[in-house]
């Protein structure tokens, strides 16, 4: 379910700042403790919460988010009204799914800055996981007037696949290759994304040489080799996708790349090493949660899908979908709803989860498993059908059931 996040980069000055700490005070220690040491310039404190957000990227780890935000907010004190300070917090409020926060900074932004093509990607981003899409997709259409490249054509390109237009969305990325090609990093984001692309539509062999053009980019790059590791499980080669997925989770501990571990290692039959891996979800979320990412969602649907206390999954799906009321966090309540047996109510989610047109495998199996809770043969079988002509190979774990029950 999750979407790689889009990441509003530093700007220029801001990573030319970090090269000039040297090897002052701020080096080597990224403690919040560490910044009381600091001297009273704005411009390192910003300078530093970029570089942690940078390497939040690079490693996974959360714990630079938080010192992140201690150098930022310390920025911001010592500076107030800048644009840079209030960019990096605002992506650090996107980072950390706290949307309102960040539509409301996204907002300071353009005031500061009445045409930042930043702030317009704040709020969109914002808007889109609030689930007021009529804004969001303006938002999109504005920063892709004032400034085109590899970030507008990321979110034009969600944007398009959201309404259901996957040519327009991969046509998008594809253009989004160029500008991306300054940067090792982004062209292997950019080039996973085009990949999971051509995944979602079941185009097995070009999203393959996609994630394997990513890794010839950046080896070792953890998005690349996960989704490679899918390829080689949809392939039927089990010991492959697991060794690719481990390397995976060795570059970068994520909890998707645990869950996907913990599945393939469930579906090999080693039952204990796979409930190993889903106790590392849970201590990666929970690690998340400590450093202030809102996980309810995300925790959710991972209970949800592995049966686990699926009463209190369903709070969570609650909780989650009251801060994230969009098209994800109705589909997310609706599964939890459906797999406590609330079917009815469950219905009535999906219906909002599906409103936009969006071609998505999951969420088109969720609806088709809800529709057969209730009764509903045909259209039971009209969704799961759908979503196995879509992508036969959209879940390691409900794909199977989908084409079982389709028999």
């Amino acid at each position: 379910m999750k979407r790689p996040r889009l990441i509003v980069l530093a700007t220029v000055a801001a990573l030319a700042a970090t090269v000039a700490l040297g090897g002052g005070a701020l080096r080597g220690s990224h403690s919040p403790g560490a910044l009381a040491a600091a001297p009273a310039d704005a411009s390192a404190y910003m300078a530093l919460g970029f570089h942690l957000q940078a390497l939040e990227r690079k490693t996974g780890d959360p714990v630079y988010l938080t010192t992140s935000e201690h150098a930022l907010r310390k920025a911001l004190a010592l500076a107030p009204g800048d644009r840079a300070a209030t960019s990096g917090l605002a992506t650090l409020a996107l980072s950390r799914h706290h949307f309102r926060e960040a539509l409301a900074l996204g907002r300071e932004l353009l005031r500061l800055s009445p045409e930042s093509a930043s702030a317009y990607g704040v709020i969109g981003d914002a808007q889109l996981e609030l689930g007021r899409y009529r804004q969001a997709f303006a938002a999109f259409d504005t920063i892709a007037r004032l400034k085109p490249g590899l970030s507008s054509y990321a979110r034009v390109s969600y944007a398009r696949e959201l309404l259901g237009d996957r040519p327009g969305a991969i046509a998008a990325m594809r253009l989004a290759l160029e500008p991306a090609a300054a940067s090792r990093e982004d062209t292997a984001w950019t080039r996973v994304q085009l990949g999971k692309l051509f995944w979602s539509e079941g185009r097995m062999g070009a999203a393959a040489a996609e994630y394997r053009a990513a890794v010839a980019v950046s080896p070792g790059y953890a998005a690349a080799l996960d989704a490679l590791a899918q390829v080689e499980a949809a392939r039927g080669r089990p010991a492959r996708a697991i060794a690719l997925e481990r390397r995976a989770l060795v570059s970068m501990p994520t909890p998707q790349s645990a869950t996907a571990l913990g599945d393939l290692y469930r579906l090999a039959g080693k039952t204990s090493l796979a409930w190993a891996h889903y106790e590392q979800v849970r201590e990666l979320y929970r690690r998340l949660a400590a450093n202030g990412t809102k996980t309810d969602l995300d925790v959710a649907l991972f209970d949800v899908d592995h049966g686990i206390r699926l009463p209190q999954a369903l709070a969570l799906a609650r909780r989650g979908h009251a801060h994230r009321p969009s098209i994800d966090g109705d589909d997310v309540l609706a599964w939890a709803l459906a797999r406590n047996g609330r079917c009815s109510a469950a219905r009535a989610y999906s219906e909002r989860a599906l409103r936009l047109g969006t071609r998505d495998a999951a969420k088109l199996f969720h609806r088709g498993m809800i529709e057969r809770c209730l009764g509903n043969r045909r259209a039971a079988r009209l969704y799961l059908g759908r979503a196995v002509a879509l992508n036969p190979h959209f879940s390691l774990l409900w794909a199977p059931v989908a084409r079982k029950a389709l028999g």
